[in-house]
């Protein structure tokens, strides 16, 4: 108790309090327009223009038409499959015995590797109908995914949910929903710095010139598992589930397999 007792005590030292953001950045009578909606609306906007951007510059042989046909299918593959795999993944038992909130986006819960999934089930779709090779379509897809991935990370700290672990660092934060007072790493922003920013600069680095068909797609599952799983080490593991395995997060044994397919990837299409 001692030990518990000095470390509160320095951790409110250096403690800093969550802001008070208001989880509704838009009231139009009964039609509110969340904060966590809009950053999904900035992601979808950001990889249609960077897309299109792709495209005619020629980098790729999908025509804009069939672009703009994709992007809308993955758009549909994010939202299904995020929503699934976490109900799935995260929370089968609460979900199964409340089915209506599955339909509660607006509340948080979406599951990158199983929106990833979604993804590529609407690319093994679209591939076979318009005749696109399946990797082909990955490797116009992977760039644009972080800049997504860091807009859904900034809702999810505004939203103040999927807080970090304790910490005595100078920019430990208060979160409300942790119902603690202890200091916690901020690991949305570190997702959104690493997941976000950093995986975005190294994939679109990567493909700014034409690669092998699938090395792209295996530069963005690797750089993305890689940094997933070292962000993981700051983020609070999902009470309900804990840490498993090795002492390892739901979310770091879901990287794994997406590194591994990365490295298999990327020397098969070397």
């Amino acid at each position: 108790m001692e030990h518990i007792q000095l470390y509160t005590n320095f951790s409110d030292r250096f403690m800093i309090n969550f802001p008070k953001i208001d989880p509704i950045a838009l009231q139009l009578g009964p039609f509110a327009v969340h904060w966590y909606g809009l950053m999904y609306l900035i992601g979808f906007g950001s990889a249609w223009l960077l897309g299109r951007w792709r495209v005619k510059r020629q980098l790729t042989r999908v025509s804009l038409v069939d672009f703009e046909d994709l992007i809308f299918l993955c758009m549909l593959g994010v939202v299904l499959g995020g929503r699934l795999g976490y109900v799935l993944f995260y929370k089968p038992v609460y979900y199964f015995s409340n089915p209506h909130e599955i339909l509660y986006i607006w509340q948080g819960g979406m599951s990158f590797h199983g929106g990833l999934l979604g993804v590529l089930a609407m690319m093994a779709l679209f591939s076979y109908r318009r005749k696109y090779k399946f990797l082909e379509l990955g490797d116009l897809i992977a760039p644009l995914i972080p800049l997504g991935l860091a807009a859904g990370r900034l809702g999810n700290f505004m939203n103040g949910e999927l807080w970090g672990r304790p910490t005595d660092l100078p920019w430990g934060m208060a979160f409300p929903g942790a119902a603690d007072g202890i200091a916690r790493h901020p690991s949305q922003l570190y997702q959104f710095g690493l997941e976000g920013l950093s995986l975005f600069v190294l994939v679109w680095w990567f493909a700014r010139v034409p690669r092998p068909i699938g090395q792209i797609s295996a530069v963005f599952l690797m750089g993305y598992g890689v940094f997933r799983f070292l962000a993981e080490y700051t983020r609070e593991p999902d009470a309900f589930l804990g840490l498993l395995a090795a002492n390892l997060s739901m979310g770091q044994w879901l990287c794994i397999p997406m590194v591994l397919a990365g490295a298999v990837l990327f020397k098969r299409s070397t």
